[in-house]
């Protein structure tokens, strides 16, 4: 009989699982997810034709194995005659007669990866929001290229679904303060000048002189962390109000090790240095989507599912059921039975529906990517004291969108177009929005057909709390007309431009590096010791994981599966931000 994997989650951590094991194994996976939609934070929110991502999920990584992922299953698209955002829509005459197909090349971290594509005339824009592609003609590479970037070709065949892709996007994001736009990250350029003032500016300059000479060691919290890398005064100026909105903790309260795992890599100096590269040094029009040398707080393309990260995760779960693996929504895992004796060794599982039905699934293998405090409760055996200690004080912080459909914007482009951000940070003090997506601009196709015609402008709104505070018991009513006088009280838009608004709140989005997070290792080594289990993803182990590490720590699980040995200590090493695990292994051969 074929062994079983029980995976609690139908989120990227678990459904990568999910796939991988029934490409590589004979293992079957049983998938049980909590609530009735495919994703997790990373589902596509539906609202009468019009999308809604939640938090923003740009499909960037320095993963050569995720890029290859998320490009076998989600080929890059080509912007076709007629499509929403394209040249050819704008105008006809540049469009291409059909033509046979034949290879034409885009890379990625640094490597070649052909594409098989039909012919475009030269002045077409063939990859949305990137320029021309140029069709390959020859292997030769730029100077600066090493043997080992060139090293690489991938064959990506033409998507046979033109749903089914992915649009290559371009990231522009920027700080609203003072009622003004800054770069993010923050450059050094004529309106940063502008916009702060030329004493503000000597002030920065000179606090961070101090900064590069005056470390501060060792290095505790994360007001620690900003200090060193951006200097007081700019730290006080753009990060510490903001992260005190997302987190509702002081800086200084807050782990050094949120740094680490977000902006690693990152300081006042990488941000001037993009800049000057990206002034002064010749690049390809066609560009590398990974950007492996970038840091990813300043990368400038990225991939996305035509409509919305959860349009991936649910083909995903199509594959995983075609395949034989089964996925059971609206059942919420509180039990987890154990085998007597020693090493810890979970025998089943046991969920509950709404209506209060209950079933019991066995298996030899566990994944789990529920939030480790609610993991560590439902365990049937005895748990050390100061592990259900630790567990009980972890802390998450909560999310709330606001989906806004509005006639237009206040703020505008210079000549007068919609303004061409994703996201804009939100650093007003006197308001308790953190954070605006344009979702026009994430994908034209999250803006439903009639929207879209009409030139509405989709926007979201995000609130980080906890469900404890009255913001997240607020009623949908109260809360839409809550978020419409906060954006319209800082003047991005007017109140009677509004025509419609959709509340999403999505609980636990945030794992912190506070509370009993000092401690954390007495619970890794806990759970770690429990022989058949395997804790994936954001939640599952508290760590502020984007999508592609969490994908990779349930890749991991199953490498180790197949090879006879689990790494447990290596899947907690994944998602250093310098480079990710399986690079570190290709320096060490």
């Amino acid at each position: 009989m074929a062994k079983k994997a029980i995976i609690i989650g139908a989120g990227p951590a678990g459904l990568t699982a999910g796939l991988e094991l029934l490409r590589r194994t004979e293992i079957v996976p049983v998938i049980l997810e909590a609530s009735e939609e495919i994703g997790g934070i990373s589902r596509t929110i539906r609202y009468k034709g019009n999308r809604m991502d939640i938090g923003g999920h740009r499909f960037f990584s320095k993963s050569d194995r995720v890029m290859e992922w998320w490009v076998e299953l989600m080929p890059p698209e080509l912007a076709a005659q007629g499509e929403p955002g394209s040249e050819a829509a704008a105008n006809p005459a540049t469009t291409a007669p059909s033509a046979p197909s034949q290879p034409a090349e885009i890379s990625y971290q640094g490597k070649r990866r052909v594409v098989t594509v039909p012919a475009h005339l030269h002045e077409e824009s063939p990859l949305r929001g990137m320029g021309p592609l140029h069709h390959a003609e020859s292997d030769e590479t730029e100077e600066e290229d090493s043997a080992e970037d060139a090293a690489e070709t991938v064959v990506v065949p033409e998507p046979e679904n033109p749903d089914l892709v992915m649009l290559i996007r371009p990231r522009r994001s920027r700080i609203y303060y003072l009622r003004k736009f800054f770069d993010y990250p923050i450059t050094l350029t004529a309106n940063t000048l502008k916009n702060l003032g030329l004493v503000r500016m000597v002030r920065v300059g000179t606090s961070y002189m101090v900064s590069r000479v005056r470390q501060i060691r060792p290095e505790k919290s994360l007001e620690d962390f900003l200090i060193n890398r951006f200097g007081r005064e700019l730290y006080l100026t753009f990060f510490k109000s903001y992260t005190e909105k997302v987190w509702g903790t002081p800086c200084h309260e807050i782990s050094a090790e949120w740094g680490a795992q977000r902006i690693k890599g990152l300081s006042l100096t990488t941000a001037v240095k993009h800049l000057v590269k990206k002034l002064f040094r010749a690049t390809s029009e066609g560009g590398d989507l990974a950007q492996k040398g970038t840091d990813t707080s300043l990368i400038e393309r990225f991939m996305y599912p035509k409509f919305g990260p959860g349009q991936l995760w649910e083909h995903v779960a199509e594959l995983v059921q075609q395949k034989g693996g089964a996925i059971h929504k609206g059942w919420k895992v509180d039990r987890l039975n154990f085998a007597e004796g020693e090493p810890l060794r979970v025998t089943s599982i046991e969920a509950v529906r709404a209506d209060g039905e209950r079933r019991t699934f066995a298996g030899d293998y566990f994944f789990s990517t529920m939030p480790m405090r609610e993991l560590l409760r439902a365990m049937k055996t005895a748990v050390p004291a100061n592990v259900l200690e630790v567990s009980d004080g972890l802390q998450y912080r909560d999310f709330i969108t606001v989906g806004l459909l509005v006639d237009r914007l206040k703020v505008t482009e210079p000549d007068g177009g919609l303004l061409k951000d994703t996201w804009i940070y939100i650093q007003e003090p006197d308001v308790l929005l953190g954070r605006l997506q344009i979702f026009n601009n994430w994908s034209p196709y999250l803006v439903s057909d009639a929207d879209q015609k009409a030139g509405k402008v989709w926007i979201g709104l995000e609130y980080f709390c906890y469900e404890t505070d009255d913001l997240w018991k607020m009623a949908d009513e109260e809360m839409k007309k809550f978020a419409i006088a906060e954006v319209a009280k800082i003047g991005l838009l007017n109140a009677a431009d509004v025509s419609d608004a959709h509340v999403v709140r999505v609980p636990k989005t945030y794992p912190a590096y506070f509370g009993t997070y000092d401690r954390f290792d007495e619970l890794k080594t806990f759970t770690d010791g429990i022989e058949n289990l395997f804790l994936v993803g954001r939640n599952g182990m508290h760590k502020y994981n984007n999508q592609d590490h969490s994908m990779l720590t349930a890749m991991a699980v199953v490498d180790g599966l197949v090879a006879g040995k689990v790494n447990k200590q290596a899947l907690w090493e994944i998602n250093t931000e310098q480079e990710y695990q399986e690079e570190k292994d290709k320096k060490q051969l």
